[in-house]
């Protein structure tokens, strides 16, 4: 598995918007523009998944220190349940190997979710993938999610300190992410 930094020409841009789209609830995306902003004044990073010539999937991330939280990762709808997700995320915590590397994923173990077996999919894809259950949840403006990830905790002082930079004045005062118990 190839990890290939975004270029932004137009096509890959349209083809990685129309993935964002179409994996991403609306509820839990922000608006794409903002995202490649964040890119360009090096607050974010976003990689594309290669399996040779074809294109899988891609990541968009936030380091901080030594920490990498995963905001989005995907693959391209008509290549999942094929292991290419599992390629591309362990090449993702090998590159981050001297990084704790966590993400954000709707709890599984929410009794009334409406995609509960999928959530539960969810859970044991990156169970499989060498992800440990982290303490604390996270509260990304009106979601709350389970915390996975390797390398060890994040501490909830961390995770502020990371949104807060990435997000810079103002408007990290209007946006509640932070972690909760």
């Amino acid at each position: 598995m190839k990890i290939v930094k975004v270029e932004n020409s137009k096509e890959e841009d349209e083809r990685i918007q129309e993935l964002y789209y179409e994996a991403f609830p609306e509820g839990e995306r922000a608006p794409y523009n903002k995202l490649k902003k964040n890119v360009a004044k090096g607050k974010a990073e976003h990689w594309n998944f290669f399996e040779e010539d074809l294109w899988v999937g891609w990541i968009y991330l936030v380091r901080h220190k030594d920490i990498a939280y995963i905001f989005y990762f995907a693959i391209d709808a008509k290549l999942r349940n094929k292991g290419y997700g599992t390629k591309a995320l362990k090449a993702i915590i090998e590159k981050y190997k001297d990084y704790r590397v966590f993400l954000g994923l709707e709890d599984w173990r929410e009794e009334d979710a409406e995609n509960k077996e999928q959530r539960i999919k969810r859970y044991h894809f990156y169970k499989n993938c060498g992800l440990e259950v982290l303490p604390h949840r996270l509260k990304e403006v009106d979601n709350i999610f389970a915390i996975m990830g390797v390398g060890g905790p994040i501490q909830p002082k961390e995770y502020k300190e990371m949104i807060d930079k990435y997000f810079g004045w103002p408007l990290k005062y209007f946006f509640d992410m932070r972690m909760i118990d």
